[in-house]
């Protein structure tokens, strides 16, 4: 088996594992692994924008969307923190040179479902692709950082409570230890998990199941979020979302009977119920949202990647009506970390999408995503550097131990424990 050695390793290339790996210091070695290729995240999907504070007097505001988005079950302290940081996130980012769209020399703002004013800013429709790929690219340039594509994480070193590296193996099947003195797990969601998923098909909440193996305390695992707006197609594969931010602007959403049924900006849960209870009165699988009353100009200037998406499946969003459909799209639960991303084993941090910091609390507010994922990103480097990293003489001995453990249907096993623990969690919740 072969052995690498880091300082810390990352499991996951996404915006939060990035945006990590560019605060660590140059003179400390970054491994980083990913299942696919680096730009296989969904970070790269995100279309709607971030969130940003635009001033003082808009945190009461924000505060209050977030929370009520999330049906207050949110951890207050890490939503005042995900705000009180969010300006200097988007300083960062646009010094790294992202490209938020500008109106009149100054940033332009959005608003999307559950927002009571504009705060979102974006690029296109393709703002996680903006953020992230920029992000990929800096962190290319970075001499002290190594990108391992198509790596998959199957375990952790571990003992006594404290992580010492991760077990993993490459598209051939050849397996590999990591010893690192920091691990941070940014490996994702768990879309692929589901038969309709706005994710790609590869993050399967593989760090959960490991999670659940080694006794790490995780989060809501049943708080899973729907997206209740996909372009329904009968073709298999990845749900294309139609982002909140187009019913933001003001799409309309109809029936089969042509009439409104509900608020097209309701938060994401009640959207979707919405959505369902006009599908089962309709008995269609998709009901029908009008882009066309945005007009040419902001569809195909905003909008331009839904634009060509629909034109694809045969709709010209811009003079008719298009198909619309809930899919899976986001975990609001996890790992349990605290506030500066660590979770309940020495030296294992979590954040983005693996991760439950309590911000989101019962369903995520629109666009709080990718400025979460950047700020506990960014919190868990600065609180490593803060202590002395894990290294055991043990360790050849315990990967050894662990890798006899693993079983030939380890994938499968990983899935249905992730599907389980979820269901066990609902049900417990009655």
């Amino acid at each position: 088996m072969e052995k690498l050695e880091a300082d810390i390793v990352i499991v996951g290339t996404g915006a939060s594992g990035l945006f990590a790996a560019l605060h660590v210091p140059s003179d400390k070695k970054v491994i980083m692994l990913t299942k696919s290729d680096a730009e296989n995240s969904d970070s790269f999907l995100a279309q709607g924008g971030i969130c940003v504070l635009r001033d003082k007097n808009d945190f009461d505001s924000f505060m209050e969307d977030t929370m009520k988005a999330g049906h207050y079950e949110n951890r207050k302290e890490s939503v005042e923190i995900m705000i009180n940081s969010s300006r200097d996130i988007i300083n960062e980012l646009i010094g790294y040179g992202v490209d938020f769209a500008t109106k009149d020399g100054k940033l332009d703002y959005t608003r999307e479902g559950a927002h009571s004013k504009p705060r979102i800013l974006f690029h296109e429709d393709i703002t996680g692709k903006e953020i992230t790929s920029t992000l990929l690219d800096e962190v290319r340039k970075l001499e002290n950082v190594t990108i391992m594509e198509y790596i998959t994480m199957t375990d952790i070193i571990e003992k006594d409570n404290v992580c010492y590296g991760v077990l993993a193996k490459d598209a051939n099947n050849n397996e590999m230890c990591i010893e690192a003195g920091y691990t941070i797990f940014a490996c994702g969601g768990i879309g692929g998990l589901y038969e309709h998923s706005t994710n790609y098909p590869h993050l399967t909440g593989d760090a959960i199941a490991i999670a659940i193996q080694h006794g790490i305390k995780l989060e809501n695992v049943d708080y899973v979020q729907i997206h209740p707006t996909t372009l329904y197609t009968k073709k298999k594969g990845r749900a294309f979302l139609i982002s909140e931010s187009v019913r933001g602007e003001g799409a309309k959403l109809y029936g089969k009977d042509r009439k409104r049924f509900a608020n097209e900006v309701l938060p994401r849960d009640i959207m979707t119920q919405k959505i369902r209870e006009q599908m089962k009165k309709d008995d269609m699988p998709y009901v029908w949202m009008d882009m066309s009353v945005l007009g040419e100009e902001v569809i195909k200037n905003h909008f331009p990647h839904i634009y060509e998406k629909c034109l694809e499946e045969g709709y010209d969003c811009t003079k008719e009506w298009i198909p619309v459909t809930p899919a899976q799209h986001y975990f609001m639960g996890g790992i349990h970390v605290d506030k500066d991303s660590r979770t309940s084993m020495s030296h294992l941090y979590a954040v983005g999408e693996t991760s439950c910091n309590g911000v989101h609390g019962k369903n995520r507010l629109a666009s709080n995503s990718l400025l979460e994922s950047l700020v506990w990103g960014k919190r868990a480097v600065v609180d490593l550097l803060k202590k002395e990293p894990a290294y055991t003489s043990d360790f050849d001995c315990l990967a050894n131990t662990t890798k006899s453990h693993q079983l030939s249907n380890q994938e499968k096993m990983y899935h249905d424990m992730v599907l389980e623990e979820i269901e066990r969690e609902r049900q417990a919740r009655g």
